[in-house]
Formats: C-alpha cells, structure tokens, sequence
C-alpha cells in the first residue's frame, strides 16, 4: 500500500506563431522542433508503457494556441516538410562520414530517430492532440488547461474582465477540443494574485498550480505545507510546487541535464558544417540556424564548445536510468519522512516545462519512461497520480488564502514587468479599456461582428507573456517586439473602425486569416461581470 504520491506535471506550451503571409519565418520553427524533440518522443513513451501493461499517469497542460498550431493544416503541411529535410540530411550525413564510425553511428541514430517521427506522425494523420487526447480517454493522462494565449494574469488585476477573458475563452476552446470542461488550470508563469480564484471557480475549474511559496506564505500557514494541497475559499484547491524535486531537475548546478554524458545542446550542425554543404538546410537567406543534428555531449563543466567529446546515445541512456533510479529513490526516502510526520499521504508536485524534456534535455523523454518504470516494478512506497485523482481520494484539506506568486526570478513578477518590457503595458492597459468599451456593443451586421470577435483575438495574442520573457531574456527580441506591436496595432485600427461604424473588409479578411486563433470567441467575454 503506497504512503505518499508524486504527480508529474508537464507544461506544454508554445506562443501562437504562425505566418501564412510569408514563406519562411524562423521562429515558426519553434514548433517543428518541439514536435520532433519533444511531443512526438513523449507520445513514443506513451505509446511503450500502454504496450507493456504499465498504468502510468502523468498531467500536462495543453495551451490553447499550441493546440491551435498542432492542428492548423498550415503548419502542419510545413512540419511535413520540415521533417523531409531533416531525413535528406541525416541520409546525406551518413553517405557523408561513411569512414568515420562514430559521426556515422550518430548519423544512422538521428534517421532512425527521425524515420520512428515520421511513422507516428503518419499514424495519426499530423493530428497530435488526437494522439495525446487517446491517453486521456484511457486515464492515463491528464490534460488541463492554462490562459487563453499565457497573459499573466496579476499584471492585468486592474481589469478583471480580461483575466476573465483569458480564463473562459482558455475553458471553451479545450472543451471544443476535448469533449469535456478542463478540471485544472496552469496558471501561466505559475502566476497567482488573491481572488483569481473566485473567476476559477466560476469557469468550472477545481484546481490550478502555482509556485511553492505560493502555498508556504499562505493565510494561515499550511499544516502540511506543499506536501498537501490547499482549498481555498471558493472550494478550488490550489497544489505548490515541490523545491526539492524541482532542483534536481532543473538546477544547473546540481540538476540530472547537465551529465557529461548527456548531448550538448549548444554544438549543433547547422553552424559546424561547411557552409555551401549545409546552406539547402539552412535560412533561405543563407544564415545558419540550429538544425537538431548534434555530434557532442557536455562532456565536462568550463569546456568550450571546442573542447566537447563525441556523443554516445547508449551511455546518455544509462545516464538517463541512473537518474530515473535516483530521483525515485529519493522520492520514496521524502514520501516516508513526509508521511511520518504527516501521518497521512503527502503529495509530491512536480512540474517542469515540457519542452524540457526532448528539446534542452535530449535525455528528458527517457528519463520519463524509465522513471514510470520503475515506479511501477521497483517499489511500492508511492503511487504516481494526477492531480484530480488525488482531490477525489484526499477530499479534506485545509482552508487557507494563497499568497501572491509567481515561479520567475525572485518568485513575483519583475521578469515580466523590467525595464527591458515595461513600456508594453501601458498599451496593453489602454487596449484592455477599449475591448471593454466595443464589448458593450450590439453588431449592426456581420462584419462589425466580425470586426469586435477579431479584436478580441488581436488583444488575447498581444497579452501573451511570451513576448515579456523574450524581451527579458535578450533572445529574439526584434521578434517579440514585432509581435506586440503588430497586434496592438491591428486592434487599434479594428476599435477605430468600429467606432465610426466603417469596418474595412478586405484587411479584416487577411488579419482573420493570419491571427485565426480561437474561431469560436464571442467578443462579449469581455462584458462587466
């Protein structure tokens, strides 16, 4: 009989990029290389623990504009094309390097690898989320939800009608998808501020994820601290993230990714081969780009990439074990301290990004599957579960009001309100006050409704939080400034002309046609409540 719990949470998301008007973007790539390194690998786990009789489970969120652009034929005729060219490359590679055993037996690794991609994406038609929606249906996974297009939400507290526009638009569009309302919710960012829970509760969700300290500086503080999960006053429960088994994981210093013998992430093809050779694989412009064929592995900590040993999958793959073997083992040890002290079962959460696993950390799907595994044959001192299922065999917990929260730096909000994005909000608060303004309006015809759904669609993308973090973090920066410039811009013109009763139908056709996200909105979401 297990004594505790531990729930593996993943948080799949991508921010809605998606670019009918050109022929290449780089940053669409962004999803491609997800669905390679990422999603397709954790289906293939999926696909072994059902084969081999192992009742896993395992939550993760599927955030409405990555489930848009998994199912967009747009992309996914591009996807296909993707992967096309990174066949021809590896097949090439192996031709290439026919003399050199160790750069070939990689290359024949990443064609297999990429030949299984092929297969299952043909399986399923280039429809992931009927895929992973499979494993829902039989238990094993649970998909939640999080904000509409990730806004985070306490920097928009002062307009509740745009939180609520986030979290119910989030909530039609999975039951759309799924067949059913969402039970959880992923607060983006992890990000809680008092009283988002009463709208939570109001959009039919019984639980929703925020960082540790949310829960530890709770009034009053929890008995059971993160090990337990809190109700607050409006019935829904609020779980914290474990430090613990988070550090292992994601720490850079003491964290399982950054083995030695584990790929190097940041020694990759596309800027190591000779460049008339890799230019047909490469941008259009002839700038290289990372292509996801990587020959070396960290190898030592303070090397430079010069200095990186060759990779070997085989010993990624014992690491990988090792580190399964480990993080259970340390799981039980925790469960039977916390139940000793509890005198009930604890839970243990764990959530990490999805894109972890396959995408920074090659390794990560393995990890999993080993992990699930050995859970299941190695020891009976806990039971993996989901979230919903420990609320329905755990029904009483304590009553407290969480603490505001985030799991950026310092664990509130500064990564996303700084210096380097601060000027964002102004008009993004600007934005909100009109949408809330034109949502009091009654459509004299089609196309004025057409006009408001759309400026409702412009005002969801330009909230994304995306484009906050990118703008922190220095990376592709023109990008993100790009993006919440132009849909600030498209609602702009969208408020305006509805204001003077004169929609101009032929740029509201190509704006609908480049921003189609949400297909279903009703602009009145944004109504007083």
């Amino acid at each position: 009989m297990a004594i505790g719990y531990v729930a593996l949470v993943l948080h799949a998301h991508l921010p809605f990029v998606r670019h009918p008007e050109s022929d290449y973007v780089l940053e669409e790539e962004w999803l491609y290389e997800a669905i390679t390194e990422t999603y397709i690998p954790l289906l293939k786990v999926f696909e072994g623990l059902k084969r081999d009789g192992i009742d896993f489970k395992i939550t993760m969120s599927m955030t409405p504009p990555l489930v848009s652009m998994l199912r967009d034929p747009l992309l996914q005729e591009r996807y296909d094309i993707h992967l096309a060219q990174l066949e021809e490359l590896v097949e090439l590679e192996a031709e290439r390097n026919v003399h050199n055993g160790h750069i070939r037996y990689l290359a024949e690794h990443y064609a297999t690898e990429f030949n299984e991609a092929r297969q299952l994406w043909e399986r399923y038609n280039g429809d992931l989320v009927t895929a992973f929606k499979q494993f829902q249906d039989t238990n094993n996974l649970e998909i939640i939800t999080c904000g509409a297009t990730h806004g985070y939400l306490p920097l928009m507290k002062m307009y509740p009608q745009a939180v609520w526009a986030q979290i119910q638009v989030a909530c039609e569009h999975y039951e759309q998808t799924f067949g059913q309302a969402p039970r959880g919710i992923w607060l983006p960012e992890c990000a809680y501020y008092e009283g988002m829970e009463r709208m939570l509760a109001d959009a039919g969700l019984r639980y929703f994820l925020t960082d540790g300290h949310g829960i530890l500086y709770a009034r009053p503080r929890p008995r059971f601290g993160t090990y337990a999960p809190i109700f607050t006053e409006t019935g829904v429960a609020a779980f914290g993230r474990d430090h613990e088994s988070s550090q292992q994981v994601w720490s850079s210093e003491v964290g399982y990714p950054g083995a030695a013998e584990y790929r190097e992430f940041y020694k990759d093809l596309g800027w190591e081969a000779e460049y008339e050779y890799i230019k047909p694989y490469i941008m259009p412009n002839g700038q290289r780009k990372n292509t996801g064929i990587k020959y070396h592995k960290i190898t030592g900590r303070g090397l430079g990439l010069a200095d990186k040993a060759l990779y070997d999958p085989y010993w990624a793959r014992e690491k990988a074990a090792e580190h399964a073997a480990n993080f259970m083992y340390n799981r039980e040890r925790q469960a039977e301290h916390l139940h000793g002290i509890m005198q009930r079962p604890p839970i243990i959460v764990s959530p990490y990004d999805a894109e972890l696993f396959g995408h920074w950390w090659y390794e990560g799907p393995w990890f999993i599957d080993y992990l699930f595994r050995k859970s299941w044959y190695d020891q009976g001192t806990y039971a993996m579960t989901h979230l919903a299922d420990y609320l329905k065999a755990e029904p009483t917990q304590q009553i407290c009001r969480p603490s505001q929260s985030s799991w950026g730096y310092k664990g509130f909000h500064e990564y996303w309100l700084n210096e380097t994005n601060a000027w964002i909000y102004p008009h993004l608060h600007k934005a909100t006050e009109r949408m809330i303004e034109i949502a009091h309006l009654e459509p004299e015809d089609e196309l004025q409704w057409k006009a408001l759904n759309q400026a409702a669609r412009e005002l969801l993308l330009a909230q994304s939080s995306d484009w906050a973090f990118i703008m922190r973090t220095g990376t592709m920066v023109p990008y993100a400034v790009r993006r919440t410039r132009s849909h600030l811009m498209r609602f702009n013109k969208l408020y305006e002309d509805v204001k003077i009763g004169k929609v101009d139908s032929g740029w509201l056709e190509k704006v609908e046609l480049m921003d189609n996200i949400f297909p279903q909105i009703n602009y009145r979401v944004y109504r007083p409540l």
